[in-house]
C-alpha cells in the first residue's frame, strides 16, 4: 500500500495512492488502525499532497553510511549517533525550503525514512518489522556552517521547512537494499544504497527504542549516503528512494 495524507477542499484526509491510475482513495480514520476505504476517490492532481504523517518526533541518525562518515572527516560511530529534528521542521512534498538568513551554507541529505506503526520500547531487532508501518523519503536539510559552529545539531537541523517528508508511506518495502539518490536541478548528486548502512533499519529500531519510546507516527531518518553538498536559492532538490518514489522541493529566500 501507498498511504498518502492530503488536503482536499480544505480538509485533511488519509488515502491510498495509486500513481498508475493517478488516483487516491480516501480511507477512514488514521492508518495506524485498520485501513478501510470509504469509497471516495480523487485524482492526485486535484488534491495537495502533505507530509504523509505528522510525527511526534523525528529521530535522525548521523554518519550511518561509511563513505559519508569518511567524506565528513569523521570516524564511524561504534553505536548509532542520534539527534532530533524539530517536528516543526516538517515540510510537504512540493513545499518550499526556506534558506535561513542565519546561514551561508545549506546542504541536502537524501535519506530513507521509517514510519513507526506500533508503540516500541526495548524492541529486539528480530521483532522490529512488526512495529513499522512503512517507509518514505526524507531530506535532512542542514545548515552546515551552523552545524560546524555550534558542534551540536539542534539549530543546524531544526529550522522550519528543514524536514521535507513524502510523498507517501509504502508498507510493502524491503529496506535492506534500496537505492537512495538526490538530484539538484535534475543532476544526480547522491547515489547510494541502504545496504551500505552501518546500522540496519531494524538495528536502529532496537537501539532507539532502548533509549526512548517510539510512538505511532514517529519518524526515523536513517542517515545519508556520500555526496552531500550545498543548495542555493532557486534550486529544485529531489530525494528518490527506489520502490517508494520522489520527494521534490524548491529552495526559496527567507
Amino acid at each position: 500500500m501507498r498511504i498518502a495524507r492530503y488536503e482536499d477542499k480544505g480538509r485533511v484526509r488519509y488515502g491510498l495512492a495509486d500513481p498508475e491510475s493517478g488516483k487516491v482513495r480516501e480511507i477512514a480514520g488514521v492508518p495506524f488502525d485498520r485501513v478501510e476505504a470509504t469509497g471516495v476517490a480523487r485524482r492526485l492532481e486535484e488534491v495537495r499532497l502533505l507530509a504523509p504523517v505528522v510525527p511526534g518526533k523525528i529521530v535522525a541518525v548521523g554518519l550511518n553510511y561509511r563513505d559519508h562518515a569518511r567524506e565528513m572527516g569523521k570516524k564511524i560511530p561504534e553505536e548509532p549517533l542520534l539527534f532530533l529534528k524539530a517536528s516543526s521542521a516538517l515540510n510537504d512534498p512540493g513545499g518550499e525550503i526556506v534558506y535561513p538568513s542565519q546561514s551561508v551554507r545549506v546542504d541536502y541529505e537524501a535519506e530513507l525514512a521509517v514510519v513507526i506503526g506500533r508503540t516500541a520500547k526495548n524492541v529486539k531487532e528480530k521483532d522490529a518489522a512488526a512495529h513499522i508501518l512503512g517507509y518514505t523519503c526524507i531530506n535532512d536539510v542542514t545548515a552546515r556552517d551552523l552545524q560546524v559552529k555550534d558542534v551540536q545539531y539542534t539549530r543546524a537541523k531544526g529550522f522550519d521547512t528543514f524536514a521535507p517528508l513524502g510523498p507517501w508511506i509504502v508498507t510493502d518495502f524491503d529496506p535492506t537494499e534500496a537505492s537512495v539518490r538526490c538530484l539538484v536541478n535534475g543532476e544526480i548528486r547522491q547515489d547510494g544504497n541502504t545496504r551500505e548502512m552501518g546500522a540496519s533499519v531494524f538495528r536502529l529500531v532496537e537501539f532507539i527504542s532502548s533509549v526512548m519510546t517510539l510512538f505511532p507516527g514517529d519518524v526515523i531518518a536513517t542517515g545519508t549516503p556520500p555526496g552531500v553538498g550545498s543548495l542555493r536559492v532557486g534550486d529544485v532538490v529531489t530525494v528518490e528512494v527506489g520502490g517508494i518514489g520522489a520527494l521534490t522541493n524548491r529552495v526559496v529566500a527567507p
